[in-house]
């Protein structure tokens, strides 16, 4: 009791202390302060637990405008969702780095940071100081980091063809987190072949290459992987061709139009003639330039069945389009600068930025240029490319909510796959390695740890256990009962998880059910060092000065 009571007078001290600094502080004491901090971790992961898994449930965000979003994206909730409370922004804030560098794993930070204080909630009520918890914590995260990387299958990803069927694994157990199985399994195939075909070895993987296009018509099964692009534009004259075969494609940055002086200027003329002379001139200008394009095209194409497309960066104007049309010249201006690097990946050939640079070397090829008209929208397919490097995926839903919802699995998807590829290996999944990691934390880690410390990993254990817990759960199986089948499973030296849809223990290789190594790292290494900073807070203080400058 004594010791209570200097708490009190030390924490009324502190507290008249910061009142003489600054009469408007506002303070929280230690135990207010731990309780803000725990209900703050255990509500948000509350939110966020009913979504962890395949059979998760789906979550409706109403925003302030009325607008209504569906998702089951961690990342997604966590980004669009209004958070008051400054511990729950802080987890938010950790588990959306998460997704920023491994592009999946946003639900398990927020539970596993959750489970952690939940569990050492109840140490903390048995006058356990948190620092030893936090000790513990630590030597815990260390420890199933390591076990981590001998838990590990190595995949073979080196060659020229890689282990497709793992890396569909990969995607497919990310995929069917976000959306329904069905759509799941047709988009695990788009994705895989999508990052194998933008792969090149010598190079890291640039996701910006494959573009991700949505057509609102039709049913999500119509989803196709296009090796080429697609553009959201179409060509600007009534004249050109709708669709071509066998193309030259030209990509260029070439101002094919009228240009006004960049600075003020003024032109002084006496009679019409000057003005006339000056007009043409200017004219003849960009007439020449559109020239050097005919000539080209005239160099390559005249006496063969070659078409022509030019699909520029600048604009053309309508006298430009004109001519280009009357020479069978399908024209596209103003293509987004990605494209350009895209196309160039697609077709071949190289972007040119001067007229000068017109010569048969610079162009790509593609076996069919078409245009697809869809109410007011146009687009232009270019397919059909010798050796792709980029490509597109197109997505078509009959409705809004769910090309959103195929778009952000789209984005894991692919991040997925790339993590596969660059980490050369993967994690059993279906909460396998939760439990042989509690196991191996229970068994071998308390005995390198002395004293009351043990109670910390012990905190660590019994929370990475909650994630086959919850997936029970969100599958509507018992959870204790499911627990305790795969933790018997793995005392006989099996290495099970959970499948969701019996209930029963399985063998993730059967199921092909597996994890990025990546995002297991990420989520072992951020989530107890978050945990342990809020254990930690004995006072909230709102006497801070105004961080944003006006």
């Amino acid at each position: 009791d004594d010791d209570d009571d200097d708490d009190d007078v030390a924490s009324a001290m502190a507290s008249s202390t910061l009142h003489n600094l600054n009469p408007n502080a506002e303070r929280m004491g230690p135990q207010a302060s731990l309780h803000m901090n725990l209900q703050a971790a255990k509500g948000l992961e509350d939110v966020l637990r009913t979504n962890l898994g395949p059979k998760g449930t789906v979550k409706m965000l109403v925003g302030g405008a009325g607008d209504v979003k569906l998702t089951k994206d961690g990342n997604v909730l966590l980004r669009e969702m209004q958070i008051q409370n400054p511990t729950a922004v802080m987890i938010a804030r950790a588990a959306v780095a998460q997704d920023d560098v491994t592009g999946d794993g946003t639900s398990s930070t927020v539970i596993l940071i959750g489970e952690i204080m939940r569990a050492a909630e109840r140490y903390l009520a048995d006058n356990v100081h948190p620092r030893v918890l936090v000790d513990g914590l630590e030597v815990a995260k260390r420890a199933a980091v390591e076990f981590l990387d001998k838990f590990k299958l190595d995949i073979n990803v080196t060659d020229e063809n890689p282990d497709r069927e793992m890396l569909c694994c990969v995607a497919k157990t990310s995929l069917c987190t976000k959306v329904r199985k069905g759509l799941g399994e047709k988009l695990t195939d788009m994705v895989v072949d999508a990052v194998l075909t933008i792969r090149n070895q010598q190079e890291p993987i640039d996701l910006h290459m494959v573009e991700i296009m949505h057509m609102k018509h039709k049913s999500e099964e119509d989803s196709k992987l296009v090796k080429g692009l697609v553009l959201d534009h179409g060509t600007r004259h009534p004249d050109m061709k709708k669709h071509a075969k066998n193309c030259y494609i030209l990509t260029c940055n070439i101002s094919l139009e009228y240009e006004k002086s960049e600075v003020n200027s003024g032109f002084f003329y006496s009679t019409a003639d000057q003005r006339e002379k000056m007009v043409q001139s200017e004219r003849a200008f960009t007439d020449e330039r559109v020239q050097r394009v005919i000539d080209l095209k005239k160099k390559v194409c005249d006496g063969t069945d070659k078409n022509f497309v030019v699909i520029n960066q600048k604009g053309i104007d309508p006298i430009s389009l004109e001519m280009l049309a009357a020479e069978g010249i399908i024209a596209l201006r103003r293509a987004k600068k990605r494209n350009m690097e895209r196309l160039v990946l697609a077709c071949g050939g190289q972007s040119v930025n001067t007229v000068e640079e017109l010569v048969p070397e610079a162009l790509g090829y593609a076996g069919e240029v078409y245009e697809h008209v869809l109410g007011d929208e146009k687009y232009t397919f270019v397919q059909d490319v010798a050796n792709p490097r980029s490509c597109t995926l197109l997505l078509t839903s009959g409705n809004d909510h769910t090309l959103a919802q195929m778009k952000d699995a789209i984005r894991d998807g692919l991040r997925a796959v790339k993590n596969a590829i660059e980490d050369k290996a993967v994690v059993p999944g279906g909460g396998a390695f939760e439990i042989a990691a509690a196991r191996h934390l229970e068994t071998e880690a308390k005995k390198n740890v002395g004293g009351k410390a043990k109670l910390g990993v012990q905190t660590m254990a019994d929370a990475l256990l909650s994630i086959p817990k919850i997936l029970a759960e969100n599958s509507g199986f018992d959870a204790q009962e499911t627990l305790i089948n795969l933790q018997e499973e793995h005392e006989k030296g099996n290495v099970v998880g959970l499948d969701v849809a019996t209930g029963e223990p399985m063998i993730p290789g059967m199921e092909g059910v597996y994890d990025n190594w990546l995002v297991k790292r990420q989520l072992l290494n951020s989530a107890p060092v978050i945990a342990s900073q809020l254990l930690l807070v004995d006072e909230v203080m709102r006497a801070g000065r105004n961080m944003r400058k006006g």
